[in-house]
């Protein structure tokens, strides 16, 4: 099968990566899909089954973890998973296209180390964390509870920053939408 690129993009949640990612998948000179993870949670908000998340109960999700199916895999939150599976990069491989990820710094930082070459590992760091919880109030999506455990999460998040290739710094979106889109065309075209 012949690999493509895969592209990381990862940050504490609120610190823009999604954005970023959405923004990259409209540039049609980058000819990248979306890898699309597998949740052990039930979908937030307008979520998409097969479109933001593959959502599977904790059941499945754990004999998938048996069979060794996914590339990655973490249990972000106690009984809540998150992971990629194999099957997508072959998907999206055998599309002749490059995968770019929406995904936690564990994640992230596992898909570098097991395809160095291969992968481009972006960190998008946010203002502030006092900026971040300003975002995840914003979205409305979820309690003070969850939120203040995101925060709590963003501090260990952000220390491992310097483990990725690179760091944007998404203190101005328009800026940081163009620096990832240029270091995501030039690692591609190398």
């Amino acid at each position: 099968m012949n690999k493509g690129k895969l592209i990381v993009f990862s940050a504490p949640s609120g610190s823009g990566k999604t954005t970023i990612v959405k923004h990259l998948l409209g540039q049609e000179d980058l000819n990248l899909e979306f890898s699309i993870s597998a949740a052990s949670r039930a979908p937030r908000g307008e979520e998409v089954d097969g479109k933001d998340y593959y959502f599977i109960s904790l059941e499945e999700f754990k004999k998938h973890i048996k069979a060794e199916d996914f590339l990655e895999w973490e249990e972000v939150y106690r009984d809540n998973f998150y992971g990629t599976l194999k099957s997508e990069i072959e998907r999206i491989w055998a599309l002749g296209k490059n995968v770019i990820f929406d995904i936690d710094v564990v994640g992230g930082l596992r898909i570098k180390h097991k395809f160095p070459e291969e992968t481009l590992a972006v960190f998008v760091k946010p203002p502030s964390v006092d900026e971040l919880k300003r975002r995840l109030k914003q979205r409305s999506t979820e309690s003070e509870d969850k939120i203040n455990m995101r925060i709590a999460k963003a501090s260990v998040e952000l220390a491992t920053a310097p483990q990725f290739d690179v760091i944007i710094k998404n203190y101005d979106l328009s800026v940081a939408l163009e620096e990832a889109h240029q270091l995501v065309k030039d690692f591609i075209n190398k």
